[in-house]
């Protein structure tokens, strides 16, 4: 089985990720990280010198990889992963995907400390993010929502994540 974590950048998914592969003793493959190795740059540095267009290409073509090729692991996703392409059909077909729910709060809280690491986020003025984030939640709600599982984390440690994550699948 493989298990998907999505949900928007600041939720939580690369730590909680770590916790459920070490809970499971399943490996761990991070979306992000196989891109960066693959294009041997960070995903700055792809974004500024390749463009997101191409980013979304390589995301695109590693997903299929993972979940053509995986037979048990836990996959962290890229915020903006399930809304390009058909990403999200084939994230649900190929895998229990679990959506992690955060609110607008703790994640301006969390991308505040984070900006500069987040090509999407790292131009717009402290101010100006909890709207950005709330609008831009808003339109990926309509793919992270078809994830099979959702599940809260606000106010929660990652090992409470973790429990219910595993009780739902």
């Amino acid at each position: 089985m493989i298990i998907s974590l999505i949900g928007y950048m600041g939720s939580g998914k690369s730590h909680i990720s770590k916790v459920l592969s070490q809970k499971l003793n399943l490996k761990l493959i991070d979306l992000d990280k196989e891109i960066i190795l693959k294009n041997k740059m960070s995903i700055p540095e792809i974004f500024e010198k390749r463009g997101e267009i191409y980013f979304r290409k390589e995301e695109r073509a590693l997903l299929e990889e993972i979940l053509n090729t995986e037979k048990e692991c836990i996959l962290s996703l890229g915020g903006g992963t399930p809304s390009y392409y058909n990403n999200i059909d084939l994230i649900t077909q190929k895998s229990e995907s679990i959506y992690l729910r955060t609110s607008v709060g703790t994640l301006t809280e969390r991308l505040l400390k984070q900006k500069q690491k987040r090509p999407l986020i790292a131009k717009i003025p402290d101010e100006d993010l909890p709207e950005f984030i709330a609008k831009h939640l808003f339109e990926r709600q309509v793919y992270y929502g078809q994830a099979k599982f959702t599940v809260g984390t606000d106010a929660k440690t990652p090992e409470e994540i973790v429990t219910q994550i595993i009780s739902v699948i």
